[in-house]
């Protein structure tokens, strides 16, 4: 493997899309397998910041996801706060439900977006802003998928593991993705050509 070669290869503007799409990935890789070795160490040193942080999470996007649905959607929901649990006849005479677990909140998710946007290159004076109005984005895409996934099951009463493991795992992250190839299309591609033209 030929270090100049390689160098030569990211900086040549006609691979810009293919090397910022392989940072992408890498940063995104990285970070999924640092916070689970993080993870199982009980986030140290920080566990018990960490525990509060995810109750205090799971609270926003229980109340965020309980507001969506009634005042959004219209949807007649029941609750039991104490255990995050959300409810709606569903069309079989039964129940759609979601219990809102630790993991449901997006700590993790907030935590890739800034691993992600604090290493990638761009401009400072915009990350300033970009990376908390992400990070309220992503929160929101949570709530809204939390109410498809109750929602999915109120015509589909079995759909509750397609829906959450898969159909709003992928539109969360694709949400993600698009946020970030905003950031490369509007501040990082336009600060390398204007240093080109310096």
């Amino acid at each position: 493997m030929d270090l100049h070669k390689i160098k030569a290869y990211c900086k040549d503007p006609k691979n810009r899309s293919t090397v910022n799409v392989g940072l992408f990935i890498l940063l995104i890789i990285s970070f999924h397998f640092i916070y689970l070795g993080w993870q199982a160490i009980g986030y140290w040193p920080i566990g018990k910041t960490i525990e509060k942080l995810m109750v205090w999470s799971v609270n926003l996007v229980y109340s965020q996801s309980c507001w969506l649905l009634e005042h959004v959607f219209r949807i007649d929901i029941t609750t039991i706060s104490h255990m995050r649990s959300i409810a709606t006849p569903n069309n079989a005479g039964g129940w759609a439900r979601v219990i809102i677990a630790p993991d449901c909140a997006c700590l993790k998710q907030w935590m890739h977006w800034l691993f992600l946007m604090i290493l990638f290159p761009g401009p400072w004076k915009h990350k300033l802003w970009y990376i908390p109005a992400g990070l309220v984005i992503i929160e929101w895409t949570n709530a809204i998928r939390i109410c498809g996934i109750l929602m999915m099951q109120i015509p589909w009463p079995n759909s509750f593991h397609l829906a959450h493991d898969y159909i709003f795992k992928v539109f969360f992250y694709l949400v993600i993705f698009l946020m970030w190839v905003l950031w490369v299309e509007k501040f990082y591609n336009p600060s390398i050509k204007a240093k080109q033209h310096e």
